[in-house]
């Protein structure tokens, strides 16, 4: 590979290393300089039946070698049909219906347009921390790091912000916390955009670029009785938390809370790009027929990946896997956070987790965030950080990841705090 070619790809790509990749396996990536990397990031969420899973990669060739491309709006073909059974079967019966994008930004898209045209009114509440995207729209949704949005004013208007409960950046208990929120989100419909004119709330309900906060358990249903109330549809965008990533088939399950729509990306092929959106019948059949579409939505080759995803995640036992693994991952973090105090927090559901880095005056801690992560990047374990101050230290290892696996990325990050510290 030529590294001086690098210079011909765009430097808008913030890279959090160079590494030069030549092959994947599992829960490894190899270096085309021979290395050998413990890979939790899974690129950012995507590849949670591990890199190259032999029946995701079967499907591709299989597919690729009968219909590489069939345009939704052209053909009908076998593998879109598939995907929504498989789909129907991990989804809330009311989502009955699908569309299907290439990312996550476009699913979030179709989402609000599919709100307001089934609405008929406009504005949209996101919340403190938020993202869900760098498009045009979701630009103005997504409120987590100013630099997703500065210098691209004025932004799409109609959009609204409420507060996140993030009880441990508040340092508050959970219940203060949700109280808050939810208070503070019935000021906003009476101070800000009146139900009459809020065609939706989106939420994360894990929060992701944001710090990988998990709500507590009460705030889903609070928001989902709001909705009801005023006549507000509740999108749940499972970008990041979808596909068994922490440990039910969606972060939603958790809380028993069915949403109106519901936006997939990420882990949904193995890393092929598909997203996709989820609603009832009755709502999509309100969407006029041709006012959203997509030359790649829904294509053949992506879509046989997903079937095979989500087959290899139920036969194979990785959300339940994804579930202990994560409890392991949080109880080795749990014993690091005793020996080393500037871990402030430890926090996740499944293998989502986070740990948030806080000085000892309790302010955020950036600097010893990527210190950390520079570290077990030279030690060869991948980890990224996240959060608005770029404090925290997100765990997204493949959903095939075991005990040994895990404790190995556990030694490296336990050295990778210990070099960090020496070096301030």
């Amino acid at each position: 590979m030529n590294h001086s070619s690098l210079r011909r790809i765009s430097p808008v790509w913030n890279r959090s290393a160079e590494v030069f990749v030549d092959r994947a396996e599992g829960v490894y990536l190899y270096t085309t300089d021979g290395r050998r990397y413990l890979d939790f990031t899974t690129g950012i969420g995507v590849t949670n039946t591990g890199h190259c899973h032999p029946r995701v990669v079967a499907a591709i060739q299989e597919q690729a070698a009968r219909l590489i491309h069939g345009q939704a709006n052209i053909v009908i073909h076998e593998p879109m049909i598939r995907l929504t059974e498989e789909l129907s079967q991990i989804l809330p019966p009311t989502l009955d219906t699908y569309f299907f994008s290439n990312s996550g930004a476009e699913a979030v898209e179709g989402a609000v347009k599919l709100a307001r045209a089934s609405t008929g009114k406009t504005n949209i509440i996101v919340f403190q921390g938020s993202f869900h995207g760098r498009t045009h729209a979701t630009m103005a949704m997504t409120t987590s790091k100013t630099i997703y949005r500065a210098g691209f004013q004025p932004l799409v208007p109609g959009i609204f912000v409420a507060p996140y409960p993030y009880a441990y950046y508040y340092g508050w208990d959970e219940e203060s916390t949700v109280d808050f929120s939810i208070r503070e989100l019935k000021r906003l419909l009476k101070s800000q955009t009146a139900p009459e004119e809020t065609a939706a709330i989106v939420v994360e309900p894990v929060l992701g670029e944001g710090g990988y906060v998990v709500p507590p358990k009460t705030f889903l249903p609070g928001l989902r009785q709001i909705c009801d109330q005023h006549g507000i549809l509740l999108i749940v965008d499972e970008v990041q938390s979808g596909f068994g990533r922490t440990g039910r088939w969606f972060a939603m399950d958790h809380s028993g809370v069915i949403p109106d729509i519901v936006i997939m990306a990420k882990g949904m092929a193995s890393g092929m790009p598909l997203s996709g959106l989820a609603a009832s019948r009755e709502l999509m059949e309100k969407w006029t027929p041709g006012s959203h579409g997509g030359t790649y939505g829904g294509n053949a080759v992506a879509c046989a990946a997903a079937i095979a995803t989500i087959q290899v995640m139920r036969e194979e036992g990785l959300i339940q896997n994804a579930a202990e693994m994560g409890q392991v991952l949080k109880a080795g973090l749990g014993q690091l956070q005793e020996e080393f105090p500037e871990i402030g927090d430890v926090r996740g559901l499944g293998l989502m987790v986070a740990t948030e880095f806080s000085r000892p005056d309790d302010q955020t801690w950036p600097e010893r965030a990527s210190g950390v992560a520079q570290a077990t990047y030279r030690a060869g374990l991948m980890l990224l950080t996240c959060g608005t101050d770029g404090n925290v230290i997100r765990w997204i290892p493949p959903l095939i990841v075991d005990q040994a696996q895990i404790q190995e990325a556990l030694d490296i990050f336990a050295e990778a705090l210990t070099v960090a510290r020496s070096t301030v």
